[in-house]
């Protein structure tokens, strides 16, 4: 799958014996795979309970991480979508339009650079606004050139 696309959901599971059981399934796909894991030395009692409060302790940085590595993988799509529709079509654009575009790419990318993923979601979404009517341009272009010459009668709807 392409950069980002992959939902994957992973389970961790430790037993009172020590046993390691790691189940991942990619929801798009279905595809699922799963090892379990037996230590040769085991794990005491003590380590075990260390191991889940730590998980607990550490499961809002964890989520946090998790959002703001989303945030980044899907701003980084958004940009190459954008960087290759300017390369594309920069022509539809007035200069005020594309100065506008150009800011809200920068700014994007400075949030990309941050630890803030609320930061770089707004991002994203003030260049998704600002390029929608460039969007659209683009689309009416291409269905006037999917037209040009076509009978009515003749499309298949």
């Amino acid at each position: 799958m392409v950069a980002g696309a992959a939902r994957i959901r992973v389970t961790y599971q430790v037993d009172a014996d020590g046993l390691l059981s790691v189940a991942a399934r990619e929801s798009l796909t279905g595809a699922e795979a799963s090892v379990v894991v037996k230590p040769s030395y085991g794990l005491a009692d003590e380590d075990i309970s260390r191991m889940l409060k730590d998980s607990f302790e550490h499961a809002r940085e964890d989520m946090h991480a998790r959002a703001l590595q989303e945030a980044r993988v899907d701003a980084q799509l958004l940009l190459e979508a954008v960087r290759a529709a300017l390369a594309a079509d920069a022509g539809l654009l007035t200069q005020e339009e594309r100065t506008d575009i150009d800011c809200r790419v920068d700014a994007l990318v400075a949030s990309i650079a941050g630890e803030e993923h609320r930061a770089i979601k707004a991002s994203s979404e003030a260049l998704n606004r600002v390029t929608e009517s460039f969007a659209a341009r683009r689309m009416d272009r291409s269905v006037r050139r999917a037209l040009t010459g076509q009978n009515i009668a003749n499309l298949k709807i």
